[in-house]
């Protein structure tokens, strides 16, 4: 059975107190862990790419609400996804001198491509999250304000991972609005 779950899931807030005219930015901060972050290495790339299988593609998305029974989604939900590129190359600037290394992975987040020299800092890119979520003071009114979050992550089936998908909930944050 596959064990991945959303780890470190907090929300941070820009400051304690706004004005109704002010925007609002909460940052939303939280990782995957698990066996699909264990099993993304080298050597699985390696075999996936022998099997055509160089495209991996990690859909996630961020909701934040707000309110007591009745909650309400406060800004616009984040709806979106990473990709890793499998590729082979001989390019002199890629190779790690330590090795023959032929597959690297090029992670795509927000549309912007990096390629990383190993294999932490790959899985720091593809599965490591710091998103930014701006909404207006106006849209909560005045008083004091519990806001959470709803996590979800998705994926298909791989050469190295089952399908799967997870989800969780942030810690609820207070605000207070003038």
């Amino acid at each position: 059975m596959n064990k991945n779950f959303i780890s470190d899931l907090e929300l941070i807030k820009n400051k304690n107190e706004f004005t109704v005219n002010e925007d609002i930015t909460v940052s939303v901060k939280f990782s995957l862990k698990g066996t699909l972050r264990d099993s993304f290495t080298e050597e699985n790339w390696t075999k996936a790419y022998n099997k055509n299988d160089n495209l991996f593609k990690l859909k996630y998305g961020i909701k934040l609400t707000s309110g007591g029974l009745r909650k309400r989604e406060v800004g616009k939900p984040l709806d979106t996804y990473r990709k890793a590129s499998l590729f082979w190359t001989r390019n002199p600037k890629l190779v790690n001198p330590m090795k023959e290394r032929r597959i690297w992975v090029q992670v795509a987040k927000n549309f912007e491509p990096f390629i990383r020299l190993n294999e932490e800092e790959i899985k720091h890119e593809l599965f490591d999250f710091d998103e930014n979520i701006v909404f207006k003071a106006s849209e909560l009114g005045s008083g004091n304000h519990k806001i959470e979050a709803e996590v979800y992550m998705s994926w298909q089936k791989h050469d190295y991972t089952e399908p799967d998908n997870v989800k969780d909930h942030a810690k609820e944050i207070e605000i207070k609005i003038n």
